[in-house]
């Protein structure tokens, strides 16, 4: 009997590091942006049970906006961002990066009477919202939650031209926190206020569902219409930082399924 314990134990220690290295194998492609694989987009929805969303969803992200098809809608506001600066980090997902508030610290975003308090900024190479058709360079998601969990996302979407200003501010974090997933950088006093002034701009509305697992659904959707501009360097430097297989880490473009998009535009 006693033989037979030891040799199961070195068993089990000869291939430990082998069942660790699956396991975090597992964990690091649970899911991925390449199609036809097991674990891509259009497979989303089986890898987890909580996750159906992403194959079962009606309203599902991102989309594609056809701006003649969009409603202009006399009911929509400016947006109105109370935003002030506070300590962030970068966080490096291994999908992307992302910029992080403390919960309640940088401000909040209202949205037909609602509260949404800022919780983080990350960004999706190449654009995950197409507008009439094309697919742009960058997209960046500006992460809110109200008090009762509802998830309201502004999208900012780039092409290649000149430097991003706020990008600017944290290259030299991103660099550290480079194709390590899991690691973290703190970047002091951040104003969200510098990334873009929501309140001069023009945008889409509409209502779907997270862009990743697990899909949910019942985000409010602000797509700003202009068009931004990001660096090539600065691009590179976003697609470097993630794992190699989520250099590239935009969703496809799902059904509109009688979806109504709406605009708002900024005349002052």
């Amino acid at each position: 009997m006693n033989m037979k314990l030891s040799s199961s134990f070195f068993i089990l220690l000869f291939f430990y590091p082998f069942l660790v290295s699956c396991e975090d194998h597992v964990e690091k492609a649970e899911f991925s942006y390449v199609e036809g694989s097991s674990n891509g987009p259009k497979f989303w929805g089986r890898v987890r049970p909580e996750w159906v969303a992403c194959s079962n969803g009606t309203t599902q992200s991102p989309i594609d906006i056809i701006h003649a098809n969009a409603i202009y809608d006399p009911n929509l506001k400016s947006l109105k961002a109370r935003y002030e600066p506070a300590h962030a980090t970068l966080a490096n997902s291994g999908h992307d990066i992302g910029l992080e508030w403390e919960k309640g610290s940088a401000g909040a975003i209202h949205i037909n009477g609602t509260q949404f308090l800022l919780e983080e900024f990350h960004w999706h190479s190449p654009s995950e919202h197409t507008l009439d058709g094309y697919r742009y360079d960058l997209e960046m998601h500006m992460v809110h939650r109200s008090a009762d969990g509802r998830i309201a996302v502004v999208a900012v979407i780039y092409k290649v031209g000149l430097q991003d200003h706020f990008l600017l501010k944290v290259m030299d974090e991103i660099d550290d926190i480079n194709d390590e997933k899991g690691s973290e950088e703190k970047v002091g006093l951040v104003n969200p206020d510098h990334a873009i002034d929501l309140e001069r701009e023009s945008y889409y509305r509409y209502f779907g569902s997270l862009t990743t697992p697990s899909c949910d659904e019942g985000v409010t959707w602000t797509v700003i219409k202009e068009v931004k501009t990001v660096s090539k360097a600065q691009l590179r430097m976003l697609r470097a930082a993630v794992e190699e297989e989520f250099e590239k880490n935009a969703r496809p473009i799902q059904p509109l399924n009688q979806r109504q998009v709406y605009l708002f535009k900024n005349e002052s």
